[in-house]
């Protein structure tokens, strides 16, 4: 579970860093939806580390805000602006069904973990799912 903790950590980071000297608003309203997604990932992976307190209310919270930003991911990447800064492939649009398909596994997980997370130790599994639903989509979609 570290591991997976210190991968969502790491996103975030990349995510804030690259947003600088972005151009085209399309693909900085991507990465503002991705940062965001990163964000709530770091609020989950804080409490799962015990680095701040477990909160049952912000957990399920940071879940929801995953769920719908998950939702808005396909909306936000039909248009295949481009960015110098963008760490989007092309093969986004040459297989957006897929695509689609990952933002939707996404969106489910998350919407799921919002209902069920209730004590620190459903963090773990809650890390474990959301990192493989990133990771699947990162991997074939991310540059």
């Amino acid at each position: 579970m570290k591991r997976v903790i210190f991968m969502c950590t790491c996103l975030a980071a990349t995510a804030v860093a690259a947003h600088q000297g972005v151009q085209n608003p399309t693909v900085k309203a991507r990465m503002d939806n991705m940062s965001a997604i990163a964000e709530n990932v770091k609020t989950l992976g804080s409490m799962a580390k015990g680095q701040t307190t477990f909160d049952q209310a912000s957990a399920r919270d940071a879940a929801l805000a995953i769920a719908t930003h998950a939702v808005e991911t396909t909306t936000l990447f039909q248009d295949p602006a481009t960015d110098p800064k963008s760490e989007a492939r092309a093969e986004i649009w040459e297989n957006f069904e897929d695509f689609t398909a990952k933002a939707d596994e996404l969106e489910m997980v998350a919407r799921q973990l919002s209902n069920s997370i209730s004590v620190k130790a459903d963090l773990g599994v809650a890390m474990k799912d959301l990192g493989a639903t990133c990771k699947s989509c990162h991997a074939d979609y991310r540059k």
